[in-house]
């Protein structure tokens, strides 16, 4: 899905008064985020994802009632337009200054004390998207590579399951990354809330691990994660095997968008060729 079909969608959804010309085009994944009137549109790559978008929407009305700050929903339900889900949100006044790993750790420490929700949460499916990121991948990628990446996956899926936890299972965000978390005037707010699940907690703290032996984030900001939090997630023998699973899914995800897109394939070349030659040192860039 491009902007272009996108926009179509949006269009034929008929949530915005104005119609979608005049929508902002704010992110382009495995959702295409638009901006127009006061609202935050989400269309969905895929029919794939529409139980996922219902999914989301309980979730924030949940964390509202937990008093947790979070995106909230404009809209109640999901819609399917044209094979692709599309739900409407609230949007947030302007941020007041970038988010920082403390304004995570300290989300995070409120959804780590949360009881289980009054529904069911599905298990952090790190790797279930693994198969459907190759598949839109197609042969743009090396048939090698998707190989790879399948055992790979197969193999960190079975080592997770035999983990024994530090910390006791419960709710988490999923994808606990600072671009998930908006800092306006009334301080953090923790958005892209679609893979909340009930898992280890760990899962959560890997991500930030990742982004500091990865993608570069500072030594000081790293502390600043940890400090906050309480704890430092490689102090645990399991945090090789969330590793590890996490990087496997992030080299798959960047797959999808390799058709048509040279530095997307780039980047998954790099990944995967870093992870064959067992090398954690190899800079990853975000996408």
């Amino acid at each position: 899905m491009d902007e272009a079909r996108a926009r179509e969608v949006l269009g034929a959804a008929g949530v915005l008064p104005g119609g979608a010309r005049d929508a902002r085009l704010l992110a382009l994944g495995e959702n295409a985020v638009f901006a127009a009137a006061g609202l935050v549109i989400k269309v969905g790559r895929d029919p794939e994802l529409l139980e996922r978008a219902r999914r989301e929407l309980e979730i924030a009305r949940w964390l509202a009632a937990e008093g947790v700050p979070a995106v909230r929903a404009a809209e109640p339900g999901a819609l399917l337009v044209e094979g692709h889900p599309v739900t409407v949100w609230h949007r947030l006044p302007e941020a007041v200054r970038p988010t920082e790993p403390a304004d995570l750790a300290e989300l995070l420490r409120l959804v780590h004390a949360l009881p289980a929700p009054p529904f069911a949460l599905p298990p952090r499916e790190l790797l279930g998207g693994v198969e459907r990121w190759l598949r839109l991948a197609g042969d743009t990628v090396d048939p090698a590579d998707a190989a790879y990446l399948r055992e790979r996956r197969d193999g960190f899926a079975a080592a997770a399951a035999a983990l024994t936890p530090e910390l006791p299972p419960g709710p988490i965000h999923g994808d606990a990354l600072p671009r998930n978390v908006h800092v306006g005037p009334d301080g953090p707010v923790l958005i892209d809330l679609e893979t909340f699940s009930a898992d280890l907690r760990e899962h959560d703290l890997v991500v930030m691990a990742l982004s500091h032996d990865r993608y570069g984030l500072p030594d000081e900001a790293y502390a600043s994660f940890t400090g906050t939090y309480g704890w430092d997630v490689r102090a645990w023998e399991g945090c090789s095997v969330l590793r590890g699973a996490r990087e496997t899914a992030s080299c798959a995800w960047v797959a999808q968008h390799a058709p048509g897109n040279p530095k997307a394939l780039a980047e998954f070349e790099r990944r995967v060729a870093s992870l064959r030659d067992g090398d954690e040192t190899v800079r990853w860039y975000p996408f």
